[in-house]
């Protein structure tokens, strides 16, 4: 996957977290949030990694 799919992606799953949210489904909005900061984390890790930064 190259960044700009993995950025969609990520997007897609914090939006969809939000709309959970807002209707009450805390529980699936929770895991769904969670995802989407894991997988940024990683991704802005992947990077700083392979420009060399720590």
């Amino acid at each position: 996957m190259t960044d700009l799919q993995k950025d969609f992606l990520t997007g897609a799953i914090f939006m969809t977290g939000l709309v959970g949210f807002i209707s009450g489904e805390f529980i699936i909005s929770s895991t769904l949030f969670a995802s989407a900061a894991i997988a940024s984390s990683l991704s802005f890790s992947r990077k700083k990694t392979s420009v060399g930064q720590y």
